[in-house]
């Protein structure tokens, strides 16, 4: 139906770094693509698989984490996000956030709020997918989002 939902977040610092990090709720932005009717098709599938509405989120009575669906475009700072990574179990298919990008994310909250959870969970990530996160990239992105000192922390951290 031309949906697509990407796993961002602290959701997906956990695919990464499950032993440094744990998320209680899955944030997944929604790319609708050519869907005409957006909104009401997404909550559809999303309730014919069970799910309730719970305020902005959904509950469901088997999974102890709940469904979040931040507004899209799917974005890091100022940087719109038109690739993902995907991984596949069997049938099953999850796009999310590239290791790149999930550090992005994560440490978005250091650059704009100094929250330095933010900061633990892009070292945390970093760490654990060492050989896929592009740390020039992630400087790149930072000096474009004015966190240059910020993101020297980061760098002095990762070593």
């Amino acid at each position: 139906e031309g949906l697509v939902a990407v796993l961002t977040g602290g959701s997906a610092a956990t695919v990464y770094a499950p032993d440094a990090y744990q998320s209680a709720d899955l944030d997944f932005v929604l790319l609708f693509g050519n869907s005409p009717d957006k909104g009401a098709c997404a909550e559809a599938r999303i309730i014919a698989l069970g799910y309730e509405r719970a305020g902005n989120s959904y509950r469901h009575a088997s999974n102890p984490l709940l469904l979040e669906f931040p507004p899209g475009p799917l974005m890091i700072g100022s940087e719109r996000i038109d690739r993902w990574a995907t991984r596949r179990r069997g049938e099953d298919l999850l796009h999310l956030l590239s290791p790149t990008d999930c550090c992005k994310d994560r440490l978005a909250a250091f650059l704009h709020w100094s929250d330095r959870s933010g900061l633990q969970q892009a070292l945390a990530v970093a760490k654990a997918q060492r050989k896929s996160v592009e740390v020039e990239e992630i400087e790149r992105w930072a000096i474009v989002e004015g966190g240059t000192e910020k993101f020297q922390e980061f760098a002095e951290r990762l070593r």
